[in-house]
């Protein structure tokens, strides 16, 4: 494949199906910054959302959503999207992701939030079953090639092209890559690029991603001129093992919906003083709960209990968490976890239709990355994989219109740099990452203020300085790229928790602890400034 057709980054649900339908008709190249399998849907243990319930109904489903999003989810879009779910669940079940059935249909499990069970999976481990069936067929598809340790450095525009003409709005032609192992830096053209790098919970010290969501595709967008929004809103996932050699390990939502209850370390059950629906709340409830009885306590965590279940269910409900536990030497049939919250999930991202159109021509955002106005203030629990699979349907249809119109690129210029060397001191890189972390966990964290908010500025605004700095002066590596846009990442989060001066959904701040008027029922936006100055002694970027 010399040149491909669509350029997919990401190789997450959102990024798989949409190969997988984009290579219908098109060459579709696939790249991913670790292996195929180094994504968020991959540690997806929950579900997809979606009506199968005689007594559920599409109006449930969506009153359920627009209830959680607080006053900023898009109605039309939620209508969309619960109303494709049934759908798109069968289409994964015809590629061959096994999911859990009883005699009379899907399993399906509730989750918080949820006023039925809609919740479709395979067992406890989901995203694995899903990850596995897409990859499968992707790697076998005529049409679609992968590429594994690719890091992308920043996106390729008309208006950054020699011989490029910039009429209006931008063009994305694809983007400037790095190969992980040789360290090269190429450009990487395509006709359509869509975004499906996921999220970025990495930008926290504690969270439930892997290692490789670093918000690359936020940042490449922002710094190509798309427009973000509704950055402050980062979900909290209640229910992080705490245990010394434990690593970004949660235990699902569905746990709670299956019975478990939340305690303080004396055995106090604490959520019914919290919410009506008790552990069953919605997760920003449930996680701004854990953290106040920690700190009111000074206790390091709290037990999450379902040892009251009949232990034979619990393992055939969980086998995937019971295992993994017991590695650990804990069992969750006989003694309560400890768990305490951690970064799960970004319910803002590059502002994008629900087809993935952005501002940017031949660019389109799905999943995670992308801000369609289905979540709005929160996520209501399992509609993630949902929104991947039903953005990935109708991107692939925006492609294929795209991809009729006018097929040669220009000309894209060699990566080059001047006067790059090698760093002396690779500590600075290892310091800059845990202080940008450190920051983002202790002052953007779960529960906000605004002196809180504009200490972070601050000290973020210093570590940017340096980290630019080097990214101007020093040899790229990938440590260097990805910290750097969880530095600007983290800024932008700051930037938007700052400018809403009210509480709303997952954004919870202490000087304004009620939800505002109806001027703060938008969302928050926020765009880099139309001038482009080159960082010196770079080119291509």
């Amino acid at each position: 494949m010399s040149e491909p057709d669509v350029l997919v980054l990401g190789s997450g649900i959102g990024g798989l199906m949409a190969a997988l339908k984009a290579a219908q008709d098109a060459q579709v190249l696939v790249l991913t910054k670790k292996r195929a399998e180094d994504a968020n849907t991959n540690f997806a243990q929950g579900g997809i959302a979606a009506v199968f319930d005689p007594h559920d109904s599409f109006r449930a489903h969506q009153r359920d959503t627009l209830r959680l999003g607080a006053g900023l989810s898009d109605p039309a879009v939620v209508r969309d999207v619960v109303r494709d779910a049934p759908e798109r669940v069968r289409e994964l079940e015809a590629l061959g992701v096994d999911f859990s059935r009883t005699a009379r249909g899907y399993a399906l499990g509730r989750e918080g939030g949820h006023s039925f069970r809609r919740i479709v999976h395979a067992s406890d481990f989901t995203g694995q079953a899903i990850e596995r069936a897409l990859v499968e067929r992707a790697r076998s598809h005529p049409r679609i090639r992968m590429l594994e340790d690719q890091l992308v450095v920043d996106l390729i525009l008309e208006s950054r092209m020699r011989g490029g003409r910039r009429r209006g709005p931008d063009t994305c032609w694809g983007a400037y890559v790095m190969d992980r192992v040789s360290g090269a830096i190429r450009p990487m053209v395509a006709r359509a690029t869509i975004l499906a790098t996921g999220g970025c919970g990495k930008v926290y010290l504690y969270t439930t991603n892997p290692d490789v969501a670093t918000g690359d595709g936020l940042a490449m967008a922002y710094r190509a001129g798309a427009q973000v929004a509704n950055l402050e809103f980062v979900q909290f996932h209640p229910t992080c093992l705490y245990h010394p050699r434990a690593k970004s390990f949660l235990l699902s939502e569905a746990l709670r919906g299956e019975g478990a209850r939340l305690r303080t370390l004396d055995g106090t059950r604490f959520m019914p003083l919290y919410h009506r629906q008790a552990e069953l709340a919605p997760r920003d409830v449930v996680a701004r709960a854990i953290d106040r009885e920690m700190k009111r306590r000074g206790e390091p965590h709290v037990w999450l209990d379902i040892s009251h279940r009949p232990g034979a269910q619990v393992r055939a409900r969980f086998p995937n968490i019971a295992a993994a536990l017991e590695r650990y030497g804990l069992d969750l049939t006989r003694e309560p976890i400890p768990v305490v919250p951690a970064a799960h999930y970004m319910c803002g991202g590059v502002i994008a239709k629900l087809s993935g159109r952005t501002a940017l021509d031949g660019l389109f955002a799905i999943g995670e990355v992308a801000c369609t106005g289905l979540h709005g203030a929160n996520r209501l629990a399992s509609n993630s994989l949902l929104e991947a699979l039903v953005g990935a349907h109708r991107a692939a249809a925006d492609v294929r219109q795209h991809l009729l119109g006018p097929a040669r690129p220009p000309r894209a210029e060699p990566w080059r740099t001047r006067g790059a060397r090698p760093p002396l001191e690779t500590v600075l890189f290892g310091h800059n990452w845990d202080a940008v972390r450190r920051v983002m966990w202790d002052l953007v964290g779960i529960v906000r203020t605004d002196a809180r908010l504009a200490t972070a500025a601050r000290r973020l605004a210093l570590l940017r300085e340096q980290i630019e700095d080097d990214y101007a002066r020093l040899e790229l590596a990938p440590d260097l790229i990805e910290l750097r846009n969880i530095a600007l990442v983290g800024s932008l989060i700051v930037e938007c928790a700052m400018r809403r001066r009210e509480s709303r959904g997952l954004h919870f701040n202490l000087d304004h602890p009620r939800p505002g008027g109806a001027r703060w029922r938008r969302p928050t936006l926020v765009k880099k400034a139309a001038t482009f100055r080159p960082l010196q002694g770079v080119t291509g970027v």
